[in-house]
């Protein structure tokens, strides 16, 4: 969660997690900001999203609710695809792709049983992020993806 200026060599940690979420129009690509999600319910998320939608949908949103995401949500799997390489837009240092969920049945000890999953597909900026970095940051996410259940 931080920007990287090139021009400066400079990164700076943002402290409060501001999501772009990429929606598909038939008028392009809209990117609304989802303003410090870390402090809010999943209902008032589930309500903000619909309203960004709406107001995206009407082409009434703010431009200032297109400005300052600090991370950047892609769901391509909405239309196709388990796995992509989305591009990151400076200054951010790092974009998320979500994938088609599916549905598995799998065998697990002598039971069938059936198993959910989401392909993420994480892009970042080295020269701000280790890939280890990003690899802990994904496991933290799938970890609470999967404690959400």
């Amino acid at each position: 969660n931080a920007y990287y200026f090139a021009n400066r060599q400079e990164y700076i940690l943002q402290n409060q997690v501001d999501i772009g979420l990429a929606l598909d129009t038939d008028e392009g690509l809209f990117v609304p900001v989802l303003r410090d999600v870390v402090k809010r319910d999943k209902e008032d998320l589930r309500q903000a999203i619909g309203r960004i939608r709406s107001d995206v949908e009407a082409r009434s949103i703010p431009a200032e609710e297109l400005r300052g995401a600090t991370i950047t949500l892609s769901n391509f799997g909405m239309i196709a695809g388990l796995f992509g390489t989305p591009i990151i837009v400076p200054p951010q240092v790092a974009i998320l792709g979500a994938g088609r969920f599916f549905k598995r049945l799998e065998k697990e000890e002598n039971e069938i049983i059936e198993k959910a999953y989401l392909p993420l597909s994480l892009t970042f900026d080295h020269q701000v992020i280790t890939g280890a970095q990003a690899a802990r940051f994904l496991k933290a996410l799938i970890d609470c993806l999967a404690n959400e259940g």
